[in-house]
C-alpha cells in the first residue's frame, strides 16, 4: 500500500494541521506514515537524557529504539484522530517502523549513503526514502525481500568477497522515525522523505550496484591505523 487518490491533499491538510500546532507532532507523523505511505507503525520505548530506556530494564540494549510489548501496532490505512486516539494511551511513545512487510532496508554508512544517493539520482534510477540517522547511517527503503537477497545479489555483482559497510535490515527490525529521538543522539532526519515519487519502492537489485561502490570507495580512502 502506497500512495493513494487524494493524498496530496491529506499531506496539505496533515501539515496545516502541524503548523496550527506549532511544530510536527508525533500523531500528525504517524498519520502521515499510516493514511499516506501505507505503513505500519509501533510505538516504542523512549530513552532518557542519561541513556537509560523507559522500559525498565537497566541492561535493555536498545534504548529507545524497541517495541512497547504491551502495545498494538498503529495500522497502515488509520486516520489522524485514530492515530491520536492510539498515540493517547502512550504519550511520548517513539515512532517505529516495522522492517519487513511493507518494506526492507538497506543500511550504509552515511559517508557512503550520501554520495550515492546523488549518483542514483544523476542516473536517474528510482530511488524510495532515505533515512540518515545520527548514529551516522544512511536507511535506503527498497521492496520487501531485500535483507534475504543481499548475499545472492552481492555475489552475482562481484562484491560478495568486498569488505564493505553494507547490511540488509529485514523482517524482525524496527527503525527510529521522525521526530522521534535515537536515545540521546537526536532525531533522524530524511535525506529522501515519503513523497508520491518515493511511494513506489525499488528493487534492491536497482540501487546494489552504486550502493557496493561508493561503500567500497569510501572504505578505501578512509585513513589505515597500526601496521
Amino acid at each position: 500500500m502506497g500512495f493513494t487518490i487524494g493524498g496530496l491533499r491529506d499531506i496539505r491538510e496533515l501539515r496545516a494541521a502541524s503548523r496550527r500546532r506549532g511544530r510536527a507532532t508525533e500523531c500528525t507523523a504517524v498519520a502521515e506514515y499510516t493514511g499516506l505511505w501505507g505503513w505500519d507503525v509501533m510505538p516504542g520505548a523512549r530513552s532518557s537524557a542519561a541513556g537509560a530506556c523507559s522500559c525498565g530494564d537497566p541492561c535493555c540494549t536498545e534504548p529507545g529504539a524497541h517495541p512497547l510489548g504491551f502495545c498494538p501496532r498503529v495500522k497502515a490505512g488509520a486516520t489522524l484522530d485514530e492515530v491520536t486516539r492510539a498515540w493517547a494511551e502512550v504519550p511520548g511513545a517513539a515512532v517505529l517502523l516495522p522492517v519487513g512487510e511493507r518494506f526492507d532496508v538497506i543500511d550504509v554508512a552515511l559517508g557512503a549513503g550520501g554520495p550515492a544517493l546523488a549518483r542514483l539520482e544523476r542516473m536517474g534510477l528510482p530511488r524510495g526514502p532515505v533515512l540518515a540517522t545520527p548514529a551516522g547511517r544512511a536507511y535506503f527503503f527498497v521492496a520487501p525481500g531485500a535483507a534475504a537477497e543481499l548475499p545472492t545479489l552481492l555475489y552475482r555483482m562481484g562484491w560478495d568477497d568486498a569488505d564493505l559497510d553494507l547490511a540488509g535490515l529485514g523482517p524482525g527490525s524496527y527503525v527510529v522515525a521522525p521526530p522521534s529521538p535515537m536515545g540521546t543522539l537526536g532525531p533522524a532526519h530524511w535525506l529522501r522523505p515519503p513523497s508520491p515519487d518515493t511511494a513506489v519502492l525499488p528493487p534492491a537489485r536497482l540501487l546494489l550496484g552504486t550502493l557496493a561502490y561508493t561503500c567500497h570507495r569510501v572504505g578505501r580512502a578512509r585513513p589505515r591505523h597500526g601496521g
